[in-house]
């Protein structure tokens, strides 16, 4: 598809830019650009059972971290809390490689994830089966292997050459380290599935509102807590 292919060529473009430039913002996206491309590949093997929705929502998805970039690089008033705070960590020298991974993770997958999954499911929630919302959430469990699959290159890849203390690390652990990290992209996965429902069974834009600003506040509190985890 090629929307996807330049998504994923915009993605490389601007971690590559950032890399060279000592921006340490390229760690998070030159770890979601890995996987996107798994995610794409899956798709294009139809792995999935709705291969077509999952395109849609990667997609949209993708919208919502370059709409939250292009309002932070132009210094917008409106650009989302959360990328305000992920961005402006990685600014900082002092923050560590895994920190400014996890603050993209935490500010993508727990806030923009569950508006995404809403988007791209809103239009169908008032006449949909069951069946179907089951199927809609075993292709976004079905993530959660691909992540899993994902995580030994991020390791190797990109979080190894930054930092030589996480290799030794590693070396120690086995893929303990891996498997921890797996472990807590998928349980927050989980919990922002969640989190969509409530947001296709609000019953007003009031209430979705609520919800969001609710969600807006748990994130900003778990990034404190990792901007304070070193």
């Amino acid at each position: 598809m090629e929307v996807i292919n330049n998504l994923l060529q915009r993605m490389t473009n601007e971690y590559s830019g950032w890399e060279t430039a000592g921006d340490q913002r390229h760690v998070f996206l030159q770890c979601y650009t890995l996987m996107s491309r798994n995610m794409y590949l899956s798709i294009q093997e139809k792995h999935f059972s709705d291969p077509d929705w999952v395109s849609i929502l990667l997609v949209r998805f993708s919208d919502y971290y370059f709409d939250a970039l292009d309002l932070y690089q132009s210094n917008h008033p409106n650009v989302p809390s959360v990328w305000k705070q992920a961005h402006d960590a990685a600014k900082n020298s002092d923050t560590h490689v895994l920190q400014n991974l996890l603050l993209g993770v935490n500010a993508h997958i727990n806030y923009d994830l569950p508006l995404a999954l809403y988007d791209c499911m809103e239009h169908e929630w008032q006449h949909v089966q069951k069946d179907n919302i089951a199927l809609r959430k075993n292709d976004h469990e079905l993530v959660n292997r691909i992540i899993s699959n994902s995580i030994d290159d991020v390791q190797d890849s990109i979080i190894k050459p930054i930092s030589p203390t996480l290799a030794v690390l590693d070396k120690l652990m086995g893929r303990m380290d891996e498997w921890l990290l797996s472990k807590m992209i998928i349980s927050w996965r989980s919990d922002v599935w969640n989190i969509s429902q409530l947001l296709l069974e609000a019953q007003t834009p009031e209430l979705r509102e609520e919800i969001r600003q609710k969600q807006e506040h748990q994130v900003l509190q778990r990034g404190e807590q990792l901007i304070n985890l070193f």
